[in-house]
């Protein structure tokens, strides 16, 4: 094993990708910022009880977990950083209005998220608490969209689900935690054999509902129109279809296309609303996504409504084309005012200068240079380099 040689599914960002996925975070938070959402930065780690919440089970095979040597406790390294938004709005901020949050960091997985997926990803995104209407979630996933736009990632296609029309055939159904587990994987697998004989010996009605939902997928106004035939009129099913039917007519201007999936239930134990993916012909997996989760913060004793985005750089940075960095400019180290200010006065204007160190090899291409400051006639002035194999 050489000791150079890094994990599974865990890469190092080179300059390129680096400084591109830096310029892509600081335009992201400068939107959220202008939009009023304020910035937290919540630790890599915590107490296993504040980050594992919800008893998901996906949640808990993500992270990695730890013994902490001065308490003893198990503490884990967080995969997702919602929860730990979740707990700052909680306690620490406790504002009884409305609160927007944004954050920035680094998330660990034991197991990659998707296909050609890191385990260690570099997450964004915003949260909204305190109003439960769809004026937020409708905010929330205008700021996505926008977000991605800004980043240059274009032709975005958005796919909306509600978890409340599952929920309520579920709560109708009267099924036991067990039985509704094992519900929800096979909905989620679209499982059909399985659905049938989960749904045996429930009303004809209920079972039927249950039984379409895997098939409600598609053009937003079809799907909407089969699932107000095919669904039982519950008050809870009506009202998720209205608000479904409401935020794509906002959304249609925005994105390329807008598909529901009545059976996309992704973080279905703790989403309680509407959820939403972001999808892009360059991904197998959606690049955004997101949903309404009010009682998430039951988990710390506060439950508030509250809906968020949240997104991977490190794999939007795998969308976009080549970007054609500007090269820089190579001066000499020389103990001279008159350079100094050029060489300042250059840096002021934009320009990237870096100074030849004495004794080293100086290769142009290497320090991202394609031109020089030389002295002509007195002068400091710019002239182009002639790139060649001698000199890099």
């Amino acid at each position: 094993m050489q000791n150079w040689l890094l994990p599974e599914y865990i890469q190092d960002m080179l300059p390129e990708e680096a400084w591109r996925v830096e310029m892509m975070r600081t335009q992201v938070l400068d939107l959220l910022r202008k939009s009023g959402y304020q910035l937290v930065a919540p630790p890599l780690l915590e107490y296993a009880e504040s980050l594992l919440i919800a008893d998901s089970a996906g949640m808990d095979l993500r992270t990695f977990k730890l013994v902490d040597q001065l308490s003893g406790r198990t503490l884990a390294l967080r995969a997702d950083i919602t929860p730990q938004v979740a707990r700052i709005d909680a306690h620490l901020l406790n504002r009884q209005g409305v609160a927007r949050l944004c954050y920035a960091g680094s998330v660990l997985h034991t197991i990659p998220a998707g296909l050609n997926r890191t385990r260690e990803l570099l997450q964004i995104g915003a949260e909204l608490y305190g109003h439960a209407g769809i004026e937020s979630d409708l905010e929330i996933q205008q700021l996505m969209l926008q977000a991605l736009v800004l980043i240059g990632v274009q032709d975005v296609h958005l796919d909306l689900g509600h978890v409340g029309v599952f929920r309520a055939l579920v709560r109708h159904a009267q099924f036991d935690k067990s039985l509704e587990n094992e519900l929800f994987a096979a909905m989620q697998n679209k499982d059909s054999t399985t659905l049938q004989g989960l749904t045996a010996g429930l009303d004809d009605a209920l079972r039927s509902a249950l039984l379409v939902l895997p098939t409600l997928y598609g053009r937003c106004d079809d799907v909407l129109l089969r699932a107000r035939i095919l669904l039982p009129a519950y008050p809870e099913i009506s009202a998720a279809l209205a608000d479904l039917q409401a935020v794509s007519g906002k959304l249609q201007a925005s994105v390329s296309g807008i598909g529901i999936d009545l059976a996309d239930l992704r973080g279905y134990h703790y989403h309680s609303g509407m959820v939403f993916a972001a999808y892009h012909a360059g991904s197998h997996d959606a690049i955004a996504l997101g949903g309404r989760y009010d009682d998430l913060g039951k988990s710390f004793g506060r439950a508030r409504p509250a809906t968020g985005f949240s997104m991977d750089l490190r794999q939007l940075y795998r969308l976009l084309p080549a970007n054609a960095e500007p090269l820089g400019i190579r001066a000499p180290c020389l103990d001279d005012v008159a350079l100094n200010a050029v060489i300042a006065g250059l840096r002021v204007a934009g320009e990237m200068v870096v100074v030849s160190l004495p004794g080293c090899i100086d290769c142009p291409g290497e320090l991202q240079c394609n031109r020089d400051l030389v002295l002509q006639d007195g002068v400091w002035q710019v002239v182009g380099i002639q790139l060649t194999t001698v000199n890099c």
